[in-house]
């Protein structure tokens, strides 16, 4: 019996000693980039396929490319870059624009309008570079 509870000690000492974390793994959060410039066409043609291409800029190497958030609202897209910013990592203090790039398929008829997220202004609202594509066919 004694020997049931020296392992029973043993093995309990040794789970409450275990992290769930993973020290090792990078800690982080998601911050959204304002977008410095767009390149998309001037026109759509209906039921065709286009890269939009989105550069923004990453102020250190913590800062990694995660996702966009995409809003849709009918004919309407609202567009932001999100990064996953990591806090536990040794990163150079560059500065560098990234290149990004979604794809976009036309399926209405109707002007689609893009409101692409460029970050807020003294007062605190968020501002947007607005861009209007017709639809051809």
């Amino acid at each position: 019996m004694k020997r049931f509870g020296l392992i029973a000690v043993i093995l309990f000492s040794f789970l409450c000693s275990c992290s769930l974390e993973d020290e090792d793994e990078p800690s982080y959060y998601l911050e959204v980039m304002p977008i410095d410039s767009v390149e998309m066409p001037e026109e759509f043609v209906y039921g065709e396929t286009y890269d939009i291409l989105l550069t923004y800029t990453r102020p250190t190497f913590c800062y990694a490319f995660n996702n966009f958030a995409y809003d849709i609202d009918g004919h309407e897209r609202t567009i932001a870059v999100v990064n996953s910013v990591y806090t536990n990592l040794d990163c150079a203090q560059q500065s560098g624009e990234v290149t990004v790039s979604f794809e976009f398929s036309v399926t209405g008829t109707e002007t689609y309008i893009f409101k692409f997220y460029q970050g807020k202004d003294s007062n605190g609202q968020d501002q947007y570079y607005l861009v209007e594509v017709p639809v051809v066919q």
